[in-house]
C-alpha cells in the first residue's frame, strides 16, 4: 500500500505545476515560502534517466524544505519509464512521481511524449503500469482536456482502475496550447468520474480565477503555472482570498525583497548559471512596474547577486 501524502493536504490544494526551465529548486523554495502546498520538479526525461542519469539526477534533486515534492517524468518508451521510476525512488526519494500526458511543446509532442502520449491510450496505460511496478511512491498524472479527438474524460475512464492518487487537468486542448478559454465543463466531468484528488490547471492568474475554477468544477485544488511567473506570492493571495474574501497586492519594495531572496537561492544552488537563469525571472518580477523597460535592460545583463541588489536597491 502506497503512502498517499495527497490525502493529508488541506483543501483547496495549491500546487506549483511543473514547468521546464522554471520550477527548479530555488523557485520551488520561494513558492513554498509563499504558500505552495505541493511543488513539482521541472519535466525530467525518462530516457535520459535510462541512458545517462547523472545530469537528470542533478536536475531533480531537492531540499527537505520543498516537501511535499513530486518529480515529473516525460517520455515515450515504456521500459525507460520503469527504469526511471526505480532510479527516482531509490536515489532521489521524493514524495511522489508524476507522468506528463499534457505537454503541447513541439519538441516534446514530436517525439510521441506529453500530449502525444495521452492520445495513445493503450501505451499510456502500459507506461502507468510500468511505473507502478517500479515504485512504492504515490503516482499522479497531468493531462489535457482533449488531444485531437481523444478526450481527457475518456482517458481517465480508461485508466481509473489503476492506482493513481491525483490528476492535474489542464483545461485546454492540445491544439490551444497555453492560450484561449479554459473548459471548466471538461474538468468537472473528470472530477466527477475520478475517485482521487483532481487539480484544475490553466488560466489562473488571480485569486478570483482560482476561486472560479474551484467553484465551477468542484476540484480539490489548482495547479499554478504561468500565472505564478514573477508572482510567487499568488499562493498566499489565494489563501487569503479564501479565508478573508480579500488579499493585498505587493508593493515594489516587497517584490524586490522576494526577487533578491530568489536570486540568492539561485546563486547558492547553481552559481553563475543560476544567475543567468534568474534573468527571465527578474524580468517577470518587474513587469508592469514604473520604468520596467529600463529595469529589464539592466537585469538581462546581471552576472551575480551583487549586480541584482545594486539595480533593485537603486
Amino acid at each position: 500500500m502506497k503512502n498517499n501524502f495527497w490525502k493529508k493536504l488541506n483543501k483547496p490544494i495549491l500546487a506549483l505545476a511543473p514547468m521546464a526551465g522554471i520550477t527548479d529548486s530555488a523557485f520551488r523554495q520561494i513558492c513554498v515560502k509563499q504558500g505552495a502546498d505541493v511543488v513539482y520538479s521541472e519535466m525530467a526525461s525518462s530516457s535520459a534517466l535510462f541512458f545517462n542519469p547523472k545530469k537528470t539526477l542533478e536536475l531533480i534533486k531537492f531540499k527537505k524544505s520543498e516537501k511535499p515534492y513530486v518529480v515529473q517524468l516525460f517520455g515515450n518508451n515504456v521500459e525507460h519509464f520503469g527504469v526511471a521510476a526505480k532510479i527516482i525512488t531509490e536515489k532521489v526519494g521524493p514524495d511522489g512521481i508524476d507522468i506528463n500526458f499534457g505537454c503541447p511543446a513541439k519538441k516534446v509532442y514530436s517525439i510521441g511524449s506529453g500530449a502525444a502520449l495521452m492520445a495513445d491510450f493503450k501505451k499510456s496505460r502500459q507506461v502507468i503500469e510500468e511505473v507502478l511496478k517500479n515504485t512504492n511512491l504515490p503516482l499522479s498524472i497531468k493531462i489535457r482536456s482533449k488531444v485531437g479527438k481523444k478526450t481527457g474524460l475518456a482517458f481517465v475512464k480508461y485508466i481509473k482502475d489503476l492506482d493513481i492518487k491525483a490528476i492535474m487537468v489542464h483545461g485546454r486542448t492540445y491544439e490551444q496550447g497555453f492560450i484561449g478559454k479554459v473548459d471548466y465543463k471538461d474538468i468537472k466531468e473528470i472530477k466527477d468520474k475520478f475517485p482521487g484528488i483532481v487539480l484544475g490547471n490553466g488560466g489562473i492568474n488571480t485569486p478570483e480565477e482560482a476561486k472560479e475554477m474551484i467553484k465551477k468544477t468542484g476540484v480539490d485544488g489548482v495547479g499554478l503555472a504561468r500565472g505564478i511567473q514573477g508572482k510567487p506570492w499568488l499562493f498566499k493571495q489565494i489563501k487569503d482570498y479564501f479565508k478573508k474574501g480579500e488579499y493585498k497586492e505587493k508593493i515594489v519594495k516587497q517584490v524586490f525583497k522576494i526577487a533578491i531572496q530568489h536570486s540568492k537561492l539561485a546563486e547558492k544552488e547553481k552559481g553563475e548559471f543560476g544567475i543567468l537563469e534568474m534573468r527571465k525571472h527578474l524580468c517577470w518580477y518587474v513587469k508592469n512596474m514604473p520604468e520596467a523597460s529600463k529595469l529589464r535592460q539592466k537585469l538581462i545583463r546581471v552576472k551575480n547577486c551583487d549586480d541584482i541588489e545594486k539595480i533593485l536597491k537603486a
